[in-house]
């Protein structure tokens, strides 16, 4: 840090002596051609460290860009040679050709830079074939760690793609005096590289980054725009946000739902009671992968592992809900058993016990 310091200083020091000595702006002395070439060499030292967090292939797109407008801009002022170079017009006319069509070059240049990136330059060579599919992944999903198990059960197809302000956040997560966000923050350093050693899964490092957006689900969201891929995340308000953007999301959340065993009203199973609802004589129980079970009936049987009769099923975007009824054991034992064409598919369809099927036959 030190060393560019002395070069900037350096560096300003030059411009302002070489100021000095060719006096730019003749007739003003020494003193105003030396703060003349300061202020120089302290506005070019500002446009570097502005340039700092700027990406290689930007850069080179700005400088291509710039090189071919300035290159139009010339061959075009001289097909004009024909005109009245005494008019004011024409002068207006070449002055406003030279510098409208080298900005044009650097700016679109600039914005088109990942094309310069080794992958894009020998996909514009390749035959055609399949394009890769592009998944960013962003902090949550890092954190939350069931992605690494989904990429190694191998449904995770195509690029994963890290970008490096997502690695930069979870190092000051890392980084946190908070002993929790300490922790969150170390297991995510540790689920991506849990995945980055998995055989037949391409994973990726991105250096591209968009210094005017701050935010950081933005920057996923311009990201992926521009990969054309999809945003893996458990983050609610991000899908949100990148639907309305048009970027398309994968959610681990809606993915973990979908995985939830189908169960329909009148099936029986076995819950264990562990606490009281908030009806009257209900009670509360959960599945293994957390779904919440509401048991009628069951609040004097907390801390008992009992069936019931399930009455019906809610989903909602948070998850599912399931109610259901107590049934005792004499009626639990009564339990129709399914014929053997209900199962030949190999599911099992509704135990429905005798009092409910004769209900249901009324």
């Amino acid at each position: 840090m030190a060393w560019f310091i002395i070069a900037r200083t350096l560096f300003v020091a030059a411009v302002g002596y070489s100021a000095f000595q060719i006096q730019p702006v003749a007739g003003a002395g020494a003193l105003p051609n030396i703060v003349f070439g300061v202020v120089l060499g302290a506005l070019i030292v500002i446009l570097e460290i502005r340039l700092r967090n700027t990406s290689v292939p930007h850069m080179l797109g700005a400088m291509l860009g710039g090189a071919v407008g300035l290159g139009a801009a010339k061959v075009l002022g001289d097909a004009l040679y024909w005109a009245n170079l005494d008019d004011g017009r024409v002068v207006f006319l070449h002055s406003l050709i030279l510098l409208a069509l080298p900005y044009l070059g650097l700016v679109m240049g600039a914005r088109r830079g990942e094309w310069l990136e080794p992958a894009n330059l020998i996909s514009l060579f390749r035959s055609a074939g399949p394009r890769r599919r592009y998944k960013v992944l962003d902090t949550s999903v890092i954190i939350d760690g069931r992605i690494a198990d989904i990429c190694e059960t191998g449904f995770m197809d195509g690029t994963l793609v890290i970008p490096q302000f997502v690695l930069k956040e979870l190092q000051l997560v890392a980084d946190s005096s908070d002993s929790m966000k300490r922790n969150r923050g170390r297991r995510g350093l540790d689920i991506l590289q849990k995945i980055q050693k998995m055989s037949g899964l391409d994973v990726t490092v991105s250096d591209m980054d968009f210094p005017d957006i701050r935010e950081v689900d933005l920057k996923l969201i311009e990201l992926a725009r521009t990969l054309q891929g999809k945003i893996v995340t458990n983050d609610f308000n991000l899908n949100k946000v990148a639907q309305l953007r048009g970027v398309e999301v994968l959610n681990i959340n809606e993915l973990a739902n979908s995985l939830k065993p189908v169960v329909l009203p009148g099936e029986l199973m076995k819950v264990f009671i562990l606490k009281e609802g908030k009806e009257y004589n209900q009670g509360v129980a959960y599945l293994d992968d957390g779904t919440m079970v509401v048991v009628d009936n069951a609040r004097k049987l907390i801390g008992k592992t009992i069936d019931v009769v399930v009455t019906s099923v809610l989903q909602t975007t948070a998850g599912k809900m399931i109610f259901g009824r107590y049934i005792d054991a004499a009626a639990a034992s009564q339990v129709v058993t399914p014929p053997a064409a209900a199962v030949a598919d190999g599911r099992p369809r509704p135990q429905i016990p005798p009092s409910a099927a004769a209900a249901a036959g009324k």
